[in-house]
């Protein structure tokens, strides 16, 4: 990843069900200097992992094992927490409106697209 970009010390939660995919997406924010929570396989283990957690933004993977990972934005949403999503697919079709301007990537993910979306989170 490109050392410019503005990642040093973002608090990024990863959800992503590929265990070789979520450890290279980990290793990169890292790398870039994020501080990663997670990864989360499940919407249930994403959840845990945020309660109490102090939050810069997020990178979702939508379809976890068969299961959306839309409850997990909806409490972003509530936190006032971006997210991004990433799918192996075209997902626009399966993205609910109330997260139609959520930025989507697509798998496998260009790794200076994904810092500079997550740039954009830096508040």
């Amino acid at each position: 990843m490109n050392d410019k970009l503005p990642l040093s010390g973002l608090r990024v939660l990863v959800v992503e069900d590929a265990f070789l995919i979520a450890m290279d997406l980990c290793d990169q924010l890292k790398d870039a200097g994020c501080e990663v929570i997670g990864p989360a396989a499940t919407v249930k283990q994403a959840l845990e992992q945020i309660n109490g957690a102090s939050l810069d933004g997020a990178v979702l993977d939508i379809n976890l094992a068969g299961e959306r990972s839309f409850p997990i934005a909806q409490l972003l949403t509530s936190r006032g927490v971006p997210f991004l999503f990433l799918s192996g697919y075209d997902s626009a079709a399966v993205i609910p409106d109330e997260f139609a301007q959520a930025p989507r990537l697509t798998k496998p993910v260009d790794i200076a697209t994904l810092g500079r979306t997550l740039a954009l989170f830096r508040r």
